[in-house]
């Protein structure tokens, strides 16, 4: 295998009719195309920022993002495949995708196939499960082939067990050769107000997961196990939307938008796609210590 070619960029800020875009110092990227995760030498973080003034604002964006993603990935390739969050602030984005007809009415459910960034240790019917969360809000509100949900199955005794066979329902799925990685057209995620993502926790050996789809981590301060997409995968997307709410999420928002790259402490810097694009929807509350915010 030959070496990897590294291109450094300087670091820019631009801000348009309210929306930012914003390049960290340096890039990794490989020869044949493929992202490497550097927790010494960020790639670039090319996003698309935006402040939204209120919730139901941030829910209608979201909304709008993910049916065009939809629509767009199946006229261009017959399908949309998507990997959902839990959590309340994706819940009020799948209550308003299936009870509002003008969003409900443009995506082709029949060609959607859904999955998981993540899932808690706990049954599909446990009030902390993600799949319910979605199950509850959205899948059961509109018409998605059964075969067409891939869930975590978080039900199961040992962690690992439900890891690797999601790992192996993905290489399955999207046809995967040893080394290769998904591309979804769309990964929602969110953000912890100590800067986790999925289940990527600050100082986890998940981290620094280079190799594996999916893996169950444990989280220390929860005294449980998660089972989570790795970064390699979230950084393959087509399009990763981040939703951020709350204004107790403003100063980790602000360290991991603005401040020196520290994935370990702040894994949430860990995502930003080399060959995707990159969107923060944040409800001004969430945004108020950004520059410029105003």
């Amino acid at each position: 295998m030959g070496k990897s070619s590294v291109v450094r960029c300087p670091l820019s800020v631009v801000r348009t009719n309210g929306r930012w875009t914003l390049a960290t110092d340096q890039r990794q990227l490989t020869t044949d195309g493929s992202s490497e995760v550097n927790m010494n030498k960020p790639p670039p973080l090319k996003a698309d920022i935006q402040l939204l003034p209120d919730a139901t604002a941030l829910y209608r964006a979201a909304t709008d993002e993910f049916a065009r993603a939809a629509v767009e990935a199946v006229r261009a390739k017959g399908s949309f495949t998507v990997a959902l969050s839990g959590g309340s602030t994706p819940a009020g984005m799948y209550s308003l995708l299936a009870n509002d007809p003008a969003f409900r009415d443009q995506v082709p459910w029949d060609k959607a196939h859904f999955f998981w960034g993540d899932e808690r240790h706990v049954p599909p019917d446990h009030q902390d499960s993600n799949y319910r969360v979605a199950q509850e809000a959205l899948l059961s509100k509109v018409n998605v082939p059964a075969d067409h949900v891939w869930r975590i199955k978080g039900e199961y005794e040992d962690a690992k067990k439900a890891a690797d066979e999601y790992e192996k329902n993905l290489r399955n799925r999207f046809k995967l050769k040893q080394g290769q990685f998904p591309r979804f057209d769309l990964i929602l995620l969110g953000m912890g107000p100590e800067g986790h993502t999925a289940s990527l926790f600050p100082g986890t050996s998940a981290l620094h997961e280079h190799k594996r789809l999916v893996i169950s981590t444990w989280v220390g301060k929860l005294f449980a196990d998660r089972i989570t997409l790795t970064a390699p995968v979230l950084n393959h997307a087509a399009r990763v939307i981040f939703l951020i709410q709350g204004e107790e999420k403003a100063p980790a928002l602000k360290a991991v938008l603005e401040g020196p790259y520290e994935p370990d402490q702040l894994p949430a810097q860990l995502i930003r796609p080399p060959r995707g694009k990159l969107l923060w929807l944040i409800e001004q509350a969430a945004g108020r210590l950004l520059k410029d915010r105003n």
